[in-house]
């Protein structure tokens, strides 16, 4: 199945499963009822923002669209098995989810030349965690800039405003990793609004 039906198929079941029209999460969530269908029927990928404002309206973490399967005790994905978001020049696939109270989310994100992972910067509670994978990347946090190099890593309290951009001419690849607080919802679902 294409990952961006399978995604919006998740999100209509999740959707029906809480009884809300799309009228109503388009509410909660601050999207468009035509945007919120166009994702469910998988002729719209859905991006960072709109993912997180999703997970955030209906009360899940991120990485339940994603799922494969329910909660399991060791994720196993290959290569080819990870589920995906795309859209407008930003990748996100899913390291592995499905876990008993699931706190850590691991990510691989990969942003194309000139674009930024979200349209304005984000905050959420927990940490996070990034280790550039391949390219360079300008990572944003309040009003701080770090250049992230190839190896180069950075930890930080996600509650400050933050955001990541490529301004080179080469794609950047870098490992995500969300830590939630306890009792809090999985962070991944600000980045993947």
């Amino acid at each position: 199945m294409n990952e961006s039906i399978a995604v919006g198929s998740r999100i209509r079941e999740l959707r029906t499963k809480q009884a809300l029209s799309l009228r109503a999460l388009a509410e909660l969530s601050g999207l468009s009822i035509n945007t919120i269908s166009m994702i469910e029927r998988g002729s719209n990928s859905p991006t960072v923002s709109s993912l997180h404002s999703l997970a955030t309206a209906l009360a899940v973490p991120i990485t339940v669209f994603f799922e494969l399967q329910g909660e399991r005790q060791v994720v196993h994905l290959k290569r080819h098995q990870r589920p995906t978001s795309e859209t407008a020049g930003v990748r996100m696939e899913n390291l592995g989810s499905g876990l008993p109270n699931q706190q850590l989310e691991p990510f691989l994100m990969t942003l194309e030349p000139g674009v930024s992972s979200t349209r304005r910067p984000i905050s959420h509670s927990g940490e996070e965690f990034v280790y550039v994978l391949a390219g360079s990347l300008v990572c944003v946090i309040g009003d701080q800039e770090y250049v992230l190099d190839q190896g180069d890593s950075l930890l930080f309290l996600a509650a400050q405003p933050h955001i990541y951009r490529n301004r080179t001419a080469g794609a950047v690849q870098i490992l995500i990793g969300f830590q939630s607080m306890a009792g809090e919802l999985l962070a991944h679902q600000h980045h993947l609004g």
